[in-house]
């Protein structure tokens, strides 16, 4: 009876803690300014509270409840959180509570859609079951905006036009694509007949993507109190993260970033024209605060060619080739820093892989895939040459069989298009000092090529870029380097430290294999769960410094999209030549004004 009525009391608390949060809240919503906002934060607290809370009275040394067994059983502090009955314990709260979690981020949408999916595929030690749910949010597309409603006026006001006929023969109510701020619509210009893409910012974005970080924020530091996440590692990506976001809200400066990228693009000296790679080119006069546009790239995304051709040879990509991509580098880098997070079943121990290469199984992938199309390829050129002497239903299979035959062997083109991306790439980061940040396949088109031998790739979406210093592009220069060379640990690890990594123990073994991870090629080690675990007891990774962060992530997009086409690039040795000019403009003596 005790019992039931402390459970009931708790929930009492909980229930009014929420129910006060929800009205102070709203009644600060209808005397404010910023109304919306801390109306949409009252709707993520209501919800989130109680979970937190769960959490807390459960697990936390701090909560009465453990008080009271910790004492009453004369248990320390230190052996509660070593124990297995705690962790048994955070596990049955972790699967109670992620769909929960899911649901808020459902429910609320815009950037709490985003914050999933950034989570989902994240090297903080995120409990697997959470995991599981965000992964989810990869395939979940942000609802439109009605377009006559809401778009149109939107394009009319910012432009300082009565009418969208004065610019535009016509746009097209569907968007061709749509994101937590904004959406894009494509329309051709009046005068110069010309096929542009125009990018519109959801009207509440302004106030939304703010009160969200705000609210993320908060949460994140109940997370910590409760210890769910860690402190300093989860700071600093939230910090990485929400400068990110709030960046994207500045359409002057994703102009500026895809002007500054376009003017680089028609280089001769740089990559772009002898790769056949091209950028938008934007169109400043039609450009304000909530509107941007600029030139359309023709063509599939990348993702749907490789979903196509994976499709082929009998990969599944139901979930989508982004994430594909992304949870194929993310269990790599999880695992080395939290190998518990990541499920031996995606990283097996097989024998074989300690005495075969990566590269030769890749090699013996493509030669399966090779010796398949062959085989199929003259069954069906028979079929078709004898219709008449065969089912009809032979005869369908044969035709589709071909167009199947011609799309895989665009493949090897495929493969040459990551070449020219990772060119590109490590020009922006190592040259020109401002780089795409978010390169997934939905960001690259596959563009008619007058060459079909040679791809026409269209790099779009630069509403994450960084920026780097010339200090910064030679210390990153100076560890990529020391990794593509194969350097002595202390060498990979003094570059590292460097750039100002923290570790729990400062390991120099740890810091060395943990950058041959990051921009070294697979190895056979890589897929010993056994080896991620040993890593892991050597050190962890406390401050990962966020100069770094944005190229890591870009080196895991480019390198987990090589693999899916069943090639293993070094990062280190792609970006060689660029990390090398690098180092050589810092020796140059500083040019003097004639």
């Amino acid at each position: 009876m005790l019992r039931a009525a402390g459970l009931l009391s708790r929930r009492g608390y909980v229930a009014a803690g929420a129910t006060a949060v929800g009205a102070v809240t709203t009644y600060a919503a209808a005397h404010s300014e910023s109304a919306p906002g801390l109306e949409r934060q009252a709707q993520f607290w209501r919800r989130l509270l109680p979970i937190s809370a769960d959490y807390w009275w459960n697990v936390s040394a701090y909560s009465p409840k453990v008080k009271l067994r910790l004492f009453s059983e004369g248990i320390t502090q230190d052996d509660y959180y070593q124990s297995d009955e705690r962790k048994q314990l955070k596990n049955e709260l972790h699967e109670r509570n992620a769909p929960k979690i899911y649901d808020v981020m459902v429910s609320l949408g815009g950037l709490y859609i985003k914050l999933g999916q950034v989570l989902s595929v994240t090297v903080l030690p995120i409990p697997e079951v959470y995991r599981e749910y965000f992964r989810r949010l990869q395939s979940d597309v942000p609802g439109s905006e009605c377009f006559e409603g809401v778009v149109k006026p939107t394009i009319e006001k910012e432009l300082g036009i009565e009418s969208l006929d004065e610019v535009f023969d016509h746009v097209e109510p569907t968007p061709v694509g749509a994101a937590s701020i904004g959406q894009c619509h494509r329309a051709r210009l009046k005068d110069s007949k010309e096929d542009v893409i125009v990018k519109v910012q959801y009207s509440e974005a302004y106030w939304q993507v703010p009160a969200d970080i705000s609210a993320v924020g908060d949460f994140l530091k109940l997370c910590v109190w409760f210890e769910i996440v860690d402190d300093v590692s989860s700071k600093a990506s939230y910090d990485e993260f929400s400068r990110q976001f709030l960046a994207e809200l500045d359409y002057e400066q994703e102009k500026r970033n895809l002007q500054t990228v376009y003017e680089s693009s028609i280089d001769p000296s740089a990559p772009y024209i002898k790769r056949n790679v091209v950028v938008p080119r934007i169109h400043e006069a039609l450009c304000s605060n909530r509107v941007l546009v600029m030139s359309y790239l023709p063509g599939p995304k990348m993702e749907q060619e490789v979903r196509r051709q994976l499709a082929y040879l009998g990969i599944d990509t139901k979930k989508g080739v982004r994430e594909l991509v992304k949870n194929g580098e993310k269990d790599r880098s999880v695992m080395a820093l939290s190998p518990e997070s990541a499920s031996p079943r995606s990283v097996p121990s097989s024998l074989v892989y300690r005495f075969i290469s990566v590269d030769t199984l890749f090699a013996l992938a493509r030669w399966t895939r090779a010796a398949s199309q062959w085989s199929q390829g003259a069954l069906a050129k028979a079929v078709l040459v004898v219709p008449r002497a065969v089912p009809a239903g032979w005869v369908g299979w044969a035709a589709k069989k071909e167009v199947d035959i011609l799309r895989s062997r665009q493949l090897d083109c495929t493969s040459e298009a990551v070449d020219a991306i990772l060119d590109v790439h490590g020009h922006q980061i190592f040259s020109l000092g401002l780089f795409n940040a978010d390169p997934h396949p939905g960001n690259i088109i596959l563009c008619p090529s007058e060459d079909r031998h040679k791809p026409k790739i269209g790099l779009i979406d630069y509403g994450q870029c960084k920026r780097l210093e010339p200090r910064e592009q030679v210390d990153i220069a100076k560890l990529l380097l020391s990794i593509a060379n194969d350097e002595p640990d202390a060498d990979i690890a003094r570059n590292f430290r460097r750039l100002g990594i923290k570790t729990t123990n400062d390991s120099t073994e740890f810091l060395a294999e943990f950058g041959r991870l990051m921009f070294g090629s697979l190895q056979p080690r890589h897929l010993d769960h056994g080896w991620h675990r040993r890593l892991h007891d050597l050190d962890r990774v406390t401050y990962f410094p966020k100069e770094l962060s944005l190229v890591y992530r870009t080196a895991l997009l480019l390198r987990g999209l090589a693999m899916s086409l069943q090639t293993n690039v070094s990062i280190g040795e792609a970006w060689r030549s660029h990390a090398e000019e690098a180092l050589r403009r810092e020796c140059r003596p500083p040019e003097t004004p004639s």
